[in-house]
């Protein structure tokens, strides 16, 4: 046993100091899984992440596409400046293809008319027959933003030029680093 000269007066919280294996201990917004002991990122987080993204991309929210792309730009940012440590590529695809599905949701919301709709979409490059068969459909923005002609129109490349950040990308730029 060891002597101290001094007494430290330090109050212990039972319920938060604990020792348990690897697999079940908690960061803030992390997990560890696996017998290597791996960093994901934890089920509430990626709730509060797809909560935000939410709010930021709500289509009845009168807001400018240049305004929303850059709060979800900034959100995303911070979000992956935190959690990029995780190596979670296939959760981060995952969550990029259902940002591209909402934000491609706000676009059709936002062309509201057949008219509009069938003029963006040609503008876009869609055949004219497929883009008037599109335009004048009665399915909502969710699934239209699903369908071959919403992806040929609003392609990866055309929403990355509209300012949407990619979380692969920003992913392999933080593994980089360290």
């Amino acid at each position: 046993m060891t002597f101290f000269p001094f007494h430290l007066r330090v109050v212990v919280n039972l319920e938060k100091s604990r020792i348990v294996p690897s697999s079940e201990v908690g960061y803030p917004g992390f997990v560890f899984r696996g017998s290597r002991a791996t960093i994901n990122v934890s089920s509430k987080s990626i709730l509060r992440f797809k909560q935000r993204v939410r709010e930021i991309t709500g289509r009845s929210r009168g807001v400018e596409m240049e305004r929303r792309l850059g709060e979800l730009q900034r959100f995303v940012r911070g979000w992956m400046g935190y959690f990029g440590l995780a190596s979670q590529l296939k959760l981060f695809a995952s969550l990029e293809q259902w940002i591209r599905r909402r934000i491609r949701c706000c676009y059709w919301k936002r062309w509201r008319h057949v008219c509009t709709r069938r003029g963006e979409l040609i503008a876009l490059g869609v055949p004219l027959r497929q883009a008037a068969r599109h335009a004048r459909s009665r399915k909502g923005p969710w699934h239209m933003a699903k369908t071959t002609t919403n992806g040929v129109g609003m392609t990866n490349a055309w929403l990355h030029a509209q300012g949407l950040l990619s979380l692969k990308t920003l992913w392999a730029e933080l593994a980089q680093l360290h």
